[in-house]
């Protein structure tokens, strides 16, 4: 297992990043029912299925903690890349999310940075993404299509689907992103009528 890592932001004083306890499962849905409202139970689900997908060697489920209480949540979880030579197992950053309470404060951005030093550190080659640009760019994901990647459906907008490429991959990993069946089972993929199953990665529930 990975060890607890320490951040201080600011004046705000320390939290820890580490990895989600069985304890810890009351706190993480709170964390995602307060951080994306209405589908906060929808979202809740989705982490549960989720996590049966997470193993010592593939994938992970960090939380924020601050004087005892867990603030933020992030996952990353393996699915597919359907590239021409073979099938590839990559990482799925989704879901994130800070209580509302604890947003601007970096507590987001610390948890995806973390999360991908730790996916890194696992081999994987590429970690994918549906969210704000905005945000994400600025932790080093650009827009998957400019890096030879295809959405896995035609409701994520374009500009949502980002990718970022770690030292494992390889020149030919390029090709379609098959999402984990859990993402479809939760109809957690792209937009459908006028809101997103992942709305948080999309500016709402991290910060």
């Amino acid at each position: 297992m990975w060890a607890g890592h320490a951040i201080s932001l600011s004046s705000d004083g320390t939290i820890e990043i580490r990895p989600e306890r069985p304890a810890d499962r009351d706190a993480v849905d709170e964390v995602h029912r307060a951080a994306f409202a209405d589908h906060g139970a929808q979202v809740a689900g989705l982490v549960e299925g989720l996590r049966d997908l997470i193993s010592d060697h593939r994938g992970v489920s960090l939380v924020a903690v601050a004087g005892g209480r867990v603030i933020g949540h992030v996952m990353l979880t393996p699915s597919l890349l359907d590239a021409p030579r073979a099938l590839v197992t990559v990482q799925v950053l989704s879901p994130l999310g800070v209580l509302p309470a604890a947003q601007r404060r970096g507590v987001g951005s610390a948890m995806v940075r973390r999360g991908v030093e730790i996916v890194i550190g696992q081999g994987a080659p590429i970690v994918f993404l549906e969210g704000n640009p905005a945000y994400y760019s600025r932790l080093g994901f650009v827009a998957g299509a400019s890096l030879g990647y295809r959405r896995p459906s035609l409701r994520i907008p374009r500009a949502a689907f980002q990718a970022m490429n770690l030292p494992a991959r390889e020149s030919w990993m390029t090709g379609t992103l098959v999402y984990s069946h859990v993402f479809w089972d939760h109809d957690a993929v792209g937009l459908r009528g006028r809101a997103s199953l992942t709305d948080a990665n999309k500016g709402r529930g991290h910060a």
